[in-house]
């Protein structure tokens, strides 16, 4: 039987070893993006998609801060109703980059979360979001897969093991939402 306290010294030194920088620098572009006033799309599948939801609420709720305007985030996966209706009429693997082609401006930046890197639907995502001019974050693992070679910037957390991945997702997001909020909430003169 794996103890909790082997999987947490598994998990240790997955986190010891992750690129701390690319999410500073991811943390970096999400600033600019939102100085510009732009919008951030986040999606995934699984457990993945509901990272992405979680970070649109950290983001959405937790970056309010008086005197400053909003930093607009959207989960692509929380419409549910438009989600199984592209995947009945068109396929699942349309259902990101649909709604990209028909909520996106040009300048917009996506965060993509897929533990494998392969999702045909978040591949598709980030290929129609290079198409519209988006700038493209991935949060993935193993060794990239697919979404690696589709992004600015790319986290890959260092493991084959999902589980991890998917905690070193959570760790990242966390982190970068903490960075924002700091800035938002320091004093601000508009």
């Amino acid at each position: 039987m794996l103890a909790a306290k082997e999987y947490f010294a598994s998990l240790q030194e997955v986190l010891a070893r992750l690129d701390f920088s690319i999410v500073d620098r991811m943390t970096e572009a999400i600033w600019e993006n939102y100085d510009k006033g732009r919008t951030l799309y986040v999606f995934g599948n699984g457990g993945s998609a509901a990272l992405a939801s979680h970070f649109a609420c950290d983001i959405g709720k937790g970056t309010v801060a008086a005197g400053r305007k909003r930093l607009r985030t959207v989960a692509l996966t929380d419409n549910v109703p438009l989600m199984t209706a592209l995947a009945n009429d068109l396929a699942y693997k349309d259902i990101f980059s649909e709604q990209l082609a028909g909520l996106s401006g040009k300048g917009d930046m996506v965060l993509a979360i897929s533990g494998s890197g392969n999702s045909p639907n978040v591949v598709q995502g980030l290929e129609e979001a290079r198409k519209l001019g988006l700038r493209t974050l991935v949060l993935t693992g193993f060794a990239g897969g697919r979404v690696k070679a589709l992004a600015d910037l790319c986290l890959i957390v260092p493991s084959d093991n999902m589980q991890h991945i998917e905690d070193a997702h959570l760790c990242a997001t966390h982190a970068i939402f903490h960075a924002i909020r700091h800035r938002m909430t320091q004093a601000h003169v508009e």
